[in-house]
């Protein structure tokens, strides 16, 4: 039976990593989680980041706050180093990481340079593999595992470029994950939000327009917030979703299924 008088996350504690600044994804569904009784641990990509995000982590009570650049050696790790000392167990884990060079994601994807596919692919999917890596061992009692994706996984999304096929594949590792950790307790799920203007979607060409064609033709005729997308991220963490895996999850007031 489910426990309907205390808040479904008290005493779940997770690692969120991507919050960038109060606009991003990720600092929507810290804001859920927390709500909703978890302790959370968040991280900041480097130097330039960390005056932006300190403040945003005192507000969230976080009991983690550690620099992470998946691309530097040893940081991801050292970030789950430190959740296992600090908690010795871990029940969520959401990536919310995503990048492409700026002239590789302009450019037609047969255009794309070879380095910046593959940079493109370490920072957005591979590193999603490794951070489930580091997480599963520390879920003792099953736990949830997430990937922010986007329907440029599915669909043609003009101007998306090399983040088509790189979402793509963070999707299908979603599956392969779920079917590899389901026995352990673990689900995994990717979760697609509507377009919504953080650090990372101003990079792509002529968002605002996309923006703004998004918002007409979606049923709910609304562009999503984060924190729409962090109350579907939290819920998926909860025992209300306990059978709930593998799938991508749209937050996008219906547009996946017009667009």
């Amino acid at each position: 039976m489910f426990d309907f008088t205390a808040r479904p996350l008290a005493g779940k504690k997770g690692i969120i990593l991507g919050i960038a600044n109060e606009h991003s994804i990720a600092y929507g569904c810290a804001q859920v989680f927390r709500g909703l009784g978890a302790e959370i641990g968040v991280t900041y990509t480097n130097d330039k980041a960390r005056p932006s995000v300190e403040p945003l982590a005192r507000a969230l009570e976080a009991s983690i706050v550690e620099p992470c650049d998946v691309r530097v050696p040893g940081q991801l790790e050292h970030v789950f180093q430190v959740a296992e000392q600090t908690w010795g167990s871990l029940d969520f884990a959401l990536h919310s990481i995503t990048a492409a060079p700026k002239q590789d994601l302009h450019a037609p994807l047969s255009q794309c340079s070879r380095g910046g596919f593959l940079q493109t692919m370490e920072v957005s999917c591979y590193s999603f593999i490794r951070m489930a890596h580091l997480a599963a061992p520390m879920m003792h009692d099953g736990g949830t595992i997430l990937a922010m994706s986007y329907y440029g996984a599915e669909k043609v999304i003009e101007h998306y470029n090399v983040m088509g096929p790189v979402k793509a594949a963070l999707e299908g590792a979603v599956r392969y994950l779920a079917s590899e950790l389901g026995p352990r307790g673990i689900r995994v799920h990717a979760i697609s939000p509507g377009s919504v203007m953080t650090r990372a979607a101003s990079g792509i060409e002529e968002f605002d327009e996309l923006l703004e064609y998004v918002a007409a033709l979606a049923p709910a005729h609304r562009l999503v917030t984060i924190d729409d997308v962090g109350a579907a991220a939290a819920y998926l963490a909860t025992d209300y979703a306990r059978l709930m895996t593998g799938g991508t999850i749209y937050v996008d007031g219906g547009y996946h299924i017009v667009g």
